[in-house]
């Protein structure tokens, strides 16, 4: 029976913290175990490009997001682990579907008009001030991401919805034009996949400042968490859920039985001080061995280049045979 497909692109922005471990790697490093799932996972180092201008940063953020997956389970082995710049195909797919995609459903792109919008809320007359190419073609990069391995579903919260119709559009009018050659992706919204609050019960997310590093040393992590808001309520009083984000935090790295007696001590009394400390050795519990895996890797870039170089190669065995077809059906060929 053929493996259903599945591809996932993760832009190295900054450090992973806890929010990303149970929202994104966490399930999909699980999802990746399926033995029906062909799955392709890769870092979209151009992507990071539209937003990050610092060169440093992107570097560090792409050693430290591979370091993170790896650290946490993710097996190169089983899956197809590589870096988005490392496969040249893309790009000149990229290019092909690019000769082949109105602008008009580029214009109606979210981001694109949500940053026409605050020009406008600004006053601005140009209503494309600002704006960088990469930001209006960035659909078009991940359609070719996508397209390049004809993956059959692509895992994406519902704000890039969008983003996968569009896929589907390049997709099918490039078929219809020259040659049946793509897929046509159909995205995967889990419902269920966790969204972890933050420090002060918002979702935990850099842009808030609430957000609890996945990797610190122990005493830092303990000391994050004590920055967790609860309420004034003495030891003895009763507590409920509901009462401060830290239960929602224990609740995504604890079993259901562990949740129960939780709520329980809460309800009985437990102080909130000494709830901090039950949950910061809950969550150094699952991630004690991933920090010290992570050390390893990031002491080691060479390490984590090998293993994606050795990624790039089995993408690369998926991304040629399809791209040469491409090439021959829009007539670039060898003039024998």
């Amino acid at each position: 029976m053929k493996k259903t497909r599945v591809l996932t692109g993760v832009t190295p922005s900054g450090i992973p913290h806890l929010g990303n471990y149970v929202g994104a790697i966490r399930p999909a490093i699980q999802a990746s175990l399926n033995q029906d799932v062909e799955s392709f996972l890769f870092l979209s180092d151009y992507h990071a490009l539209i937003k990050c201008h610092d060169p440093e940063k992107v570097y560090e953020s792409t050693k430290a997001v591979a370091a993170t997956w790896l650290a946490c389970g993710l097996d190169p082995e089983r899956t197809t682990f590589y870096r988005q710049t490392d496969i040249p195909e893309i790009m000149e797919l990229n290019w092909i579907l690019t000769c082949n995609t109105a602008k008009g459903l580029m214009n109606r792109a979210h981001a694109y008009k949500a940053a026409m919008q605050e020009n406008a809320d600004k006053g601005q007359e140009d209503p494309d001030h600002g704006i960088e190419m990469g930001l209006f073609c960035y659909p078009m990069l991940m359609s070719a991401d996508i397209l390049m391995f004809n993956a059959d579903k692509v895992p994406v919260g519902r704000d890039q919805i969008q983003h996968l119709e569009m896929a589907r559009d390049i997709a099918g009018r490039f078929n219809h034009r020259f040659k049946p050659l793509f897929t046509l992706p159909e995205a995967q919204i889990d419902d269920n996949v966790e969204t972890l609050v933050g420090l002060d019960g918002r979702k935990m997310s850099k842009s808030y400042g609430n957000t609890i590093p996945l990797f610190e040393s122990e005493k830092k992590l303990q000391k994050a968490v004590n920055k967790i808001v609860t309420n004034l309520k003495e030891p003895g009083e009763a507590k409920q859920p509901d009462e401060s984000p830290l239960f929602d935090i224990y609740k995504a790295f604890a079993t259901p039985a562990e949740t129960d007696q939780f709520t329980q001590m809460l309800a009985d009394g437990l102080a909130w001080g000494e709830a901090k400390k039950i949950l910061a050795a809950k969550i150094n519990e699952e991630l004690a061995e991933k920090r010290e895996r992570f050390a390893q890797l990031n002491a080691q870039p060479a390490l984590i280049e090998d293993i994606l170089q050795a990624g790039a190669v089995k993408a690369r065995q998926q991304a040629q045979p399809l791209l040469e077809a491409v090439r021959e059906a829009v007539g670039i060929r060898s003039l024998k």
